[in-house]
């Protein structure tokens, strides 16, 4: 416990010089261009601007409990589906992470969901950015569930393990904290590729972002307030995502 809190006291303040050195090198360089800062005009749009920041995390929140659910099910028709389900997962898997997110958002909205009738912007960005994350969290279930060696395995059918047992007690644990890093970094990626949903005009925060800076001609005073609402959301994803694989390496 002792030896925990220096090495917390030394991160703060690694993250603290980081911040101190940019926030420096930034402000010179500013000052060298004599950069004339226009935040008023903006200003005036920040109650926009939050709404934006709440539909993105909205959109990330039901994205993500729709994705997990649908990389799973990938997951599983992949390494134990019938040959012709294993072939169709892992096709809809590579056509999905091989072709650009923008040309799936475009082509999936305004022609499969016109031919649909799926008119309601909102709920066909999360449905889109749905299936697109599910093929990379498939994949980071695939790897975590290839990961438990075959002997551990074979150690829980010795001492008389049920497959449900098997699955549960062991399985379940291992691929978790396996795949915990990578799932991270993946869920802190969705909220990004939420904002490529501003090209079909979800009020997500880029997309309000873009509309001030048009109003107001403010580009930095749009985008930088635009960085820093990514890193609210994604800093904190990963603090607490650090603090469930540490908890995971305690439980075994």
């Amino acid at each position: 416990m002792n030896s925990a809190r220096p090495s917390r006291w030394l991160s703060a303040l690694s993250l603290l010089l980081v911040f101190t050195l940019l926030a420096g090198l930034l402000t010179a360089a500013f000052s060298s261009l004599h950069w004339e800062w226009r935040w008023d005009s903006v200003w005036v749009y920040r109650e926009k601007f939050m709404h934006g920041w709440l539909t993105t995390l909205t959109l990330g929140f039901f994205t993500l409990l729709l994705s997990i659910p649908l990389g799973l099910a990938l997951t599983l028709g992949r390494v134990t589906g019938w040959l012709p389900v294993r072939q169709f997962c892992a096709t809809v898997i590579e056509l999905t992470r091989g072709t650009p997110l923008l040309v799936q958002i475009l082509v999936l909205f305004y022609i499969v969901g016109s031919a649909l009738g799926l008119h309601n912007r909102f709920f066909a960005g999360i449905l889109i950015l749905a299936l697109f994350e599910a093929a990379y969290f498939s994949e980071i279930f695939r790897g975590a569930w290839l990961s438990i060696p075959q002997s551990t395995l074979t150690s829980a059918r010795a001492i008389g393990l049920t497959p449900t047992d098997t699955f549960t007690q062991i399985i379940t644990p291992l691929a978790l904290r396996n795949c915990l890093p990578s799932l991270a970094g993946q869920t802190a990626s969705l909220l990004k590729d939420s904002s490529l949903l501003s090209v079909i005009a979800v009020s997500e925060v880029t997309h309000v972002a873009q509309e001030i800076n048009a109003f107001t001609y403010g580009t930095l005073e749009s985008y930088l307030p635009l960085a820093l609402a990514y890193l609210v959301l994604t800093v904190p994803l990963s603090w607490l995502t650090h603090k469930w694989e540490k908890s995971l390496a305690y439980a075994h």
